[in-house]
């Protein structure tokens, strides 16, 4: 069974026996939902063909959302700040010392790589949140739950890269703050492929949906219908016709 996110058949096969459904949740209220877009600086896009190629769809998703009143939160990194590391055990450890100058140095405040991408679609208006560890979500790293609050939000939408590193954080984080979350199969980037899948499949288990741009922007985001039912997209029937997801026609 082929399906629009790369998932091994066992992973589809897990899911429906755990939840007896592919999705958690059929849609999102509009106006209760931020979309997430995490460390689209220049340090992190650089020049990596498979990061650069979702900015049209995270531009395209904050287009839509803020269009129906959601927010819109461009959230990245900030690792240090003249010269000083705001996480020293990551930049000590985990690093040589060039290479953990290079991270803190180039994610401090006024240096370019800090700085988002020139082709994201920031608008006055738009949340921006800086984090000093990978998920905004950790106590102390970043004041983002004080502004969902103070916008009413429950519901995110997450973007950016790296899929299985801050993304996949973030996401985790926010579902065990009791937020409802998405993950963006082709809005989320990754050096490579093998690491973008790890990071969707294990978040898709446990944690939240795993869509696509389009099915954000057509069946999360969509109005809602007058007959719709319940939380969760039911296990589909063989006599459907009109309208088949790719689960069914598989």
């Amino acid at each position: 069974m082929t399906n629009p996110y790369g998932f091994p058949q066992y992973v589809i096969d897990r899911v429906m026996a755990k939840r007896g459904r592919l999705n958690v949740f059929d849609r999102f209220e509009p106006k209760r939902t931020a979309l997430l877009v995490v460390d689209m600086q220049n340090f992190y896009v650089g020049e990596i063909a498979s990061v650069l190629g979702i900015i049209p769809n995270i531009n395209r998703i904050a287009s839509e959302l803020r269009a129906k009143g959601g927010r819109v939160m461009w959230v990245g990194m900030t690792a240090g700040r003249d010269g000083t590391s705001d996480w020293a055990i990551y930049h000590d450890h985990f690093f040589t010392p060039e290479k953990g100058a290079n991270h803190r140095d180039q994610l401090s405040p006024g240096h370019p790589g800090h700085e988002f991408h020139k082709n994201l679609d920031i608008r006055p208006g738009d949340d921006i949140v800086h984090k000093n560890r990978f998920s905004p979500f950790i106590q102390g790293a970043s004041n983002i739950e004080d502004v969902l609050r103070a916008h009413g939000i429950d519901s995110l939408i997450v973007t950016g890269t790296a899929t299985n590193m801050c993304c996949e954080s973030a996401a985790r984080d926010a579902m065990m703050r009791d937020y409802k979350v998405v993950m963006v199969s082709d809005a989320n980037g990754a050096r490579y492929d093998e690491d973008h899948l790890a990071g969707l499949t294990s978040f898709f288990q446990s944690f939240g949906d795993v869509r696509t741009t389009d099915e954000v922007v057509d069946e999360l985001l969509a109005p809602a219908k007058a007959s719709a039912g319940g939380i969760g997209t039911r296990i589909p029937s063989c006599r459907d016709k009109p309208g088949m997801t790719w689960l069914e026609r598989a």
